[in-house]
This record gives structure tokens, C-alpha cells and sequence, in this order.
């Protein structure tokens, strides 16, 4: 190991840049240590990240000086392969014996007294938990933020269908990184081409063979992100699906309604409540959840304003988690296990478990024409009691239905009313609501549809309309039925049941307010469009797009159905 540069940041805190330490295979990984001499030996905060340690997450933490002023030693770490370290950079692969060295390393420097804790978002969440599932001595506590424990359902996959824009976005801007790294100057340029304009690059079909991607010496892990769409061992030697219960130290988790991880994230505290290696683990995870974006953290989004107090400060918690697990404050005892934001009443709420149930039960209901948000398509609680006309739409591939957000796909509470007005959307709305109605949890639904070819999706969005007719997007879910019925096997021109949750959410429905489901067969870009045949939608070109006809069934024998985790009452 040796020391860096070193140069004072105030207030007694000094940071020592470019400091090198060897892992266990001989690579060196490059870190920046900010810390008080004049403390002595402290407890260390460490995040390990691939954007350059300099900017250390800023967008949405305090400075690593910040938390040094308040008694901590605090490292920042370019992972392997990335800024200053050495290695080869390929996403989570080598974060678990990495995270373990380094631990073991911190906790031999005279600044720190060999209690661990790891702190970060997105990616740096995943080296938390990559870390913690090798059950380094010394690592007490950790808190990942927006980030997915299982990362084919959480980060890159939903039911099957791949999270396009996110997983391309990322991927050019990783791959943008190394491609200046091994000074190739025309893959450079390609990708910075393509990363300036972002919102153009998902039409490219097919998109596995986007140029930016392609070139001697680049890295092709964003084209196996591509090729493995299926679950399997690819994904899980590179997260912890498969070893939760390895992991044994308290975590808070961080979670955002409009963030692409949102699943994920609420997923893996799930998990770990109920799967961690020890009791203690299990009792000690906490999540707090927000009306936020992966970045900024805040109270707007778009024209959304979600009031004062999603302003929610995010540091000063971390630093009572810390000061309570590292220092023995006992200042996070009394915390709530569960602190979410209900979106609609703009306020912040507590449960002590995330609920299992989505028991409220709507039912789809329809003379046959529930098209758009001009058509006649109801959600009542009455089950269907006769043969009610079917509802029918076409898919097309070329003229796909939009995310939530438009073509950019961004996040965001975005109002619907222009994406309702497509025949290739069936549009479900409920009676203006006699009472308030909380929701928390992911809401469920149940299709029985019929398809003209085997190979498609359908999708599910959950709309608040409000009195004035805004209709304000709340959340979503898609499936493939490559993927739903990979076990049963799908055949075209038959009805099937399809059952799959929306993302999580947490949102009141006031009194007047309506419910509204809106059912389609795609929302591209946030998701890839099915191509509708055996061509793999990666490779696929327009070539290969084939039109289906959706057939939804809404009768006595096939009742189609919406379930909210829902109560009258605040949860």
C-alpha cells in the first residue's frame, strides 16, 4: 500500500488522494481517504463506485468532507478497472472479493479502528451487497440505495422483457468510460456521439447490434446483458439472488417510486427481512421509500410537485444509521422499519411491514370497446355475471405505444391523458371514488387474453384520475409470455391467464378521484418491443416485425381483474 496526496479540506479534515492498495490477485485499486487526525482512529464509511471517486456521489450525498467532519473515516474507491485501479472493468463481477480486500485493507490503516461501514446508490449499492455476502470480519453495517439484490429482475429485466432505455443508457455510458481508458479514439467518439443523443439510440434495431457497442478492444458485457434473457447463472454469479442468506448485518435501503430499481429495491429489503443469515440481520432492515428519480432526490419532478416534505434529509438519517451502528449512539433505535411517502397526500408515512396482500379486488367490465379513454371500459367491484363482449386491439412493433413518460422514457408522475387516446390502448376507469383510498405495495392483475401470435407481452399501468380529468401515471408492469409461461408453454389464439405485478408503489386516491388500468401491449422505450416472432427482440430488425391481435377477455368464466394492496384507512 502506499499513501497519497495530501491536502487539507477544513475544519481539521485532510483527504489523501490516490491511495493504492493490493488485492489479493495483485491488482491495485486506487482510493481518496478523507478523514480527522487530530480524532484518532475513527469508524470508516467506505463507497466503492466506477464513476471516478472524485465525484463520489455527490448528486445525491453530502460530500465524503461532511461526513468526516462528523468523526468518520471516509474512503472512496474506483473499482477494478475503472478511473486510477487497475484491471479489467466488467459490472459486478469481481465486487465481491474486491469489496472483502479492501475491508480487510481499511482496517489495518492507523485512521481507522476496524469498524466498516459502506454506504452508496445504484451501483455502489450492489458492492454493498456483493461485500456483504462474503461476510468480511469488520463490515457492521451497510446501506444500498436504489439498487437490485437480483439484478435479471430488478435492474435489467421486468417479467421478461428487457428495461431497454435504462440498460442501453448505462451501457453506453459505461462503455463511453472504456473506451477513453484504452485510448480508442473512434469508439470514442462513437459513443460520445451516441451519448449526446441519448433519446435517439433505443430506435436503433437491431439494438444488439447498435455500432456504438461493436469495435475491436471494446468490452461486451453490455451485448451479453442482451443475449442472457432468461434467468440463470449468468445473473446470478454476478448479484446475490441466490445468497441473501449469507448476508448478516443490518441494512437501510433506499428506494425511489419513479426510480428504474424501484422493484429491486424494495425487493431485496424485502429478502433480507426474510431470508438474511441471522435473526439479528432479519430484524435490523429498514427502507425508506420516496416520490424520487435514480437522481435528483427531491420535490419535483417534472411539473409534479410533491410538497415540503419529500425534501427529506437523507444525510442526516445515514448519519444516525452510522453513529448508531458504528458508534453505539443508540439515536436509530427508534426508527420505523418501513418510512414511505404517500404519493397524492404528499406525506410521509410508517408501517413496520411491507404488506403482502393486494386484496382489494376491481374487475374489468366493457360493451365490447374499451379502446381508449373514449371507449366504454369500466373497473367496478361487481364480478361479471354474464358473457361480456371481449375487448380487441392490435399490436404493432412499428407504431408502438409509448412509456408512460413519452419517448425519452423518463420517470415521473407524467399525466396520460394523450397516450389514452390510442385504439392500441384499452382504457379501464372506475366511479369517482366515495372515500379515500391508500395504496402500498404492488398491484397485481390477472388478463385472460387471447393473442394471434404466440410470441407477445402485455402491460399494466395503474392511473390516478383526478376530478379535473388529469390523469396522473402512478405505476406499471409488463410480461412476456416467453417468459410468464416458459414452464407451461403459450400458444397463440387461446386464452391465458396472465398474472404479474406492477412496480411497487405507495399513493392516496382521494375522494372523486377515479382508478384507472390501462392495458396495452407495449411501453417503449422504458421497455424493448417484442417483435412478435422467435427472433430475439435484441436482434431483430424491422424485418421481423410481425402485427398480433390481442383479444382481452372481461366475462363470467374469465373474469380479468385489478388488485390493489389497498385500505380505506392510512397505512
Amino acid at each position: 500500500m502506499s499513501r497519497g496526496q495530501s491536502a487539507e479540506c477544513g475544519n481539521g479534515v485532510r483527504v489523501e488522494r490516490g491511495v493504492r492498495c493490493r488485492m489479493s490477485d495483485g491488482v491495485q485499486l486506487v482510493s481518496d481517504h478523507y478523514y480527522s487526525p487530530a480524532l484518532g482512529p475513527q469508524p470508516t464509511l467506505l463507497m466503492r463506485q466506477p464513476y471516478g471517486r472524485a465525484i463520489a456521489s455527490t448528486v445525491v450525498y453530502a460530500h465524503p468532507v461532511w461526513f468526516a467532519r462528523h468523526g468518520y473515516n471516509v474512503v472512496v474507491q474506483d473499482v477494478r478497472g475503472r478511473g486510477d485501479s487497475e484491471g479489467e472493468f466488467y459490472p459486478f463481477r469481481n465486487e465481491r472479493r474486491d469489496g472483502v480486500d479492501t475491508i480487510a485493507w481499511l482496517r489495518t490503516q492507523p485512521e481507522s479502528n476496524g469498524h466498516v461501514g459502506m454506504y452508496g446508490f445504484s451501483y455502489q449499492g450492489m458492492t454493498q451487497l456483493l461485500a456483504a455476502s462474503e461476510q468480511p470480519e469488520g463490515l457492521v453495517c451497510i446501506a444500498p440505495g436504489m439498487t437490485a439484490g437480483d439484478l435479471y429482475r430488478g435492474w435489467f429485466y421486468h417479467n421478461g422483457a428487457l428495461r431497454l432505455a435504462s440498460s442501453l443508457g448505462w451501457g453506453l455510458q459505461m462503455m463511453k468510460a472504456d473506451a477513453r481508458r484504452k485510448r480508442l479514439r473512434e469508439a470514442s467518439d462513437r459513443l460520445e456521439q451516441a451519448w449526446g443523443d441519448l433519446a435517439s439510440q433505443t430506435t436503433v434495431a437491431p439494438f444488439r447490434a447498435h455500432p456504438a457497442l461493436h469495435g475491436l478492444g471494446l468490452p461486451e458485457y453490455v451485448l451479453d446483458w442482451f443475449d442472457h434473457d432468461q434467468p440463470g447463472e449468468y445473473w446470478s454469479a454476478l448479484d446475490v439472488s441466490q445468497s441473501y442468506d449469507r448476508i448478516r448485518v443490518p441494512a437501510l435501503h433506499v428506494a425511489g417510486w419513479y426510480d428504474t430499481y424501484s422493484r429491486g429495491s424494495i425487493d431485496g429489503f424485502r429478502k433480507l427481512c426474510r431470508d438474511a443469515g441471522t435473526a439479528f440481520a432479519r430484524e435490523h432492515q429498514y427502507l425508506i421509500a420516496g416520490p424520487w428519480l435514480h437522481i435528483p432526490w427531491g420535490d419535483r419532478i417534472g411539473a409534479a410537485d410533491f410538497g415540503p416534505e419529500a425534501l427529506l434529509d437523507t444525510d442526516a438519517i445515514l448519519l444516525r444509521w452510522f453513529n448508531h451502528w458504528l458508534k453505539d449512539s443508540g439515536e436509530f433505535g427508534k426508527e420505523p422499519r418501513i418510512r414511505h411517502f404517500v404519493v397524492g397526500e404528499n406525506r410521509w408515512h410508517q408501517a413496520s411491514a411491507w404488506p403482502d396482500q393486494a386484496d382489494h379486488v376491481l374487475y374489468l367490465h366493457s360493451a365490447g370497446k374499451a379502446n381508449s379513454r373514449k371507449g366504454d371500459g369500466k373497473l367496478s367491484s361487481t364480478r361479471p355475471t354474464t358473457d361480456e363482449p371481449c375487448d380487441v386491439f392490435v399490436y404493432d412493433p412499428e407504431v408502438p405505444v409509448l412509456a408512460p413518460g413519452g419517448a425519452a422514457a423518463p420517470g415521473g408522475q407524467f399525466n396520460q391523458q394523450m397516450l389514452e387516446l390510442g385504439n392500441n390502448v384499452l382504457v379501464y376507469t372506475s366511479q369517482p371514488l366515495a372515500r379515500p383510498l391508500w395504496i402500498l405495495g404492488a398491484p397485481r392483475v390477472v388478463l385472460h387474453c387471447a393473442t394471434s401470435l404466440a410470441h407477445t407481452d402485455f402491460t399494466a399501468k395503474l392511473v390516478r384520475v383526478r376530478p379535473h380529468g388529469c390523469a396522473e401515471f402512478i405505476c406499471i408492469g409488463i410480461a412476456r409470455s416467453s417468459w410468464l409461461f416458459r414452464d407451461t408453454g403459450y400458444s397463440s389464439d387461446t386464452v391465458h391467464g396472465w398474472e404479474f405485478c406492477l412496480e411497487p408503489t405507495s399513493c392516496r386516491f382521494d375522494a372523486e378521484d377515479r382508478i384507472r388500468l390501462e392495458v396495452a401491449s407495449s411501453a417503449f422505450p422504458l421497455y424493448d418491443r417484442n417483435p412478435g416472432g422467435a427472433v430475439a427482440s435484441g436482434r431483430a430488425t424491422s424485418w421481423d416485425w410481425r402485427c398480433s391481435t390481442q383479444i382481452l377477455h372481461h366475462s363470467q368464466d374469465y373474469p380479468s381483474t385489478l388488485h390493489l394492496p389497498a385500505s380505506e384507512a392510512a397505512p
